[in-house]
């Protein structure tokens, strides 16, 4: 049923892909033999950007139907996978014009899954925890940071608050392995002010690129366990969620202290001016050093147009999906046992040939 849903759909939107009855014969017939099919190259290009286009991950201004699909699905071993990762990341930062782009590796069949990343994004900095409990960098990613030492990684002899994580792939036959993130493919832009000079003594920055990477895409009944994309970042993102929040970097209190408000009462309402001038901040240095970035007034009234206009979800519908496993692993560093398959081969595999059947 829901690869029927699917090459519907394709057919639907490709008038020149052939007749549709030819097509579903095919796939029924590969089915019966091998228990999954496989997508021509059209097929998962027009999956691919479906399902980014109904994920709410576009931003404004993005031509999801020319977005960028490389089809890696013959790729599937650790050290293919992360070197194929970071080539994603050079082609979409393309110098500072950022480039949207899906890479899609091996899907899950029913002999064995397909790979899968641990981290939610290809570039995230590394939260240190000291003996005392304190954390130099992200506090976001201290439980991943130390799960990372678990396999191997090694903090810097002096940590500092904006170090690399290393990125984590996992298949079922080698289990997880790490690969260091190369920094010449990592575009930071260093945070300044329009107006306060003081502000770059801060030392803030962040990487250029949102490359989301522990989402499975889902195309007609077939899974992709790894399929990292990315369109560019909302100021936000940066400025509010990562530097301001509490949880994060917590900068508010630090600009709040250099501009000479009022932190006795949050009445006085200091995180928020704080928090604004830490996007300005932002969107000022992004905009300075010629690197994509869209603001949240834009991508509000962007969202609510996309909320009109989606389509709801079902069996069929190209999608890119997190499961609590997923999650699990990029907070946590991952399964209870290192090394345990992504995917049960008597799990989603099963449901997936179940699925498969019925077409």
């Amino acid at each position: 049923m829901a690869a029927e849903e699917f090459l519907r759909m394709f057919h639907d939107s490709h008038s020149g892909a052939g007749p549709l009855s030819q097509r579903l014969a095919e796939v029924r017939a590969e089915v019966g033999k091998t228990g999954t099919y496989r997508h021509t190259p059209a097929e998962l290009a027009y999956g691919a950007r479906v399902a980014l286009r109904d994920s709410g991950w576009c931003t404004s201004g993005m031509p999801w139907r020319r977005l960028k699909v490389r089809d890696l699905r013959g790729v599937r071993r650790p050290a293919a996978v992360a070197t194929e990762c970071f080539e994603h990341l050079r082609q979409a930062t393309n110098e500072g014009a950022i480039r949207p782009l899906v890479t899609v590796f091996a899907p899950d069949t029913p002999e064995r899954p397909g790979p899968c990343i641990w981290n939610e994004q290809l570039v995230r900095y590394a939260g240190h925890r000291a003996a005392d409990g304190s954390v130099t960098g992200d506090p976001r990613y201290a439980e991943f940071t130390d799960a990372m030492r678990a396999l191997g990684y090694r903090s810097p002899a002096e940590p500092g608050r904006f170090d690399l994580l290393p990125l984590v792939v996992e298949t079922a036959d080698e289990g997880p392995k790490l690969f260091t993130v190369p920094r010449e493919a990592v575009l930071e832009v260093p945070l300044t002010h329009p107006e306060l000079d003081w502000f770059g003594e801060l030392e803030l920055r962040w990487h250029a690129v949102p490359v989301i990477s522990n989402m499975r895409l889902s195309i007609g009944g077939v899974g992709y366990p790894a399929a990292p994309f990315n369109s560019w970042f909302v100021g936000a993102e940066i400025g509010t969620r990562a530097l301001a929040d509490e949880g994060a970097y917590a900068m508010a209190g630090a600009v709040a202290t250099r501009l000479g408000l009022d932190t006795g009462s949050e009445r006085t309402l200091w995180r928020d001016r704080a928090t604004l001038e830490l996007n300005r901040a932002v969107l000022h240095s992004f905009d300075a050093a010629e690197v994509t970035i869209t603001d949240h007034h834009s991508e509000a009234q962007h969202r609510l147009a996309w909320l009109r206009s989606r389509q709801r979800p079902s069996g069929g519908r190209p999608a890119f999906r997190v499961d609590t496993g997923a999650v699990q692993r990029a907070r946590f560093g991952g399964p209870a046992k290192f090394g345990q398959p992504t995917v049960p081969p008597g799990g989603r595999l099963a449901a997936l040939r179940k699925r498969l059947d019925s077409v």
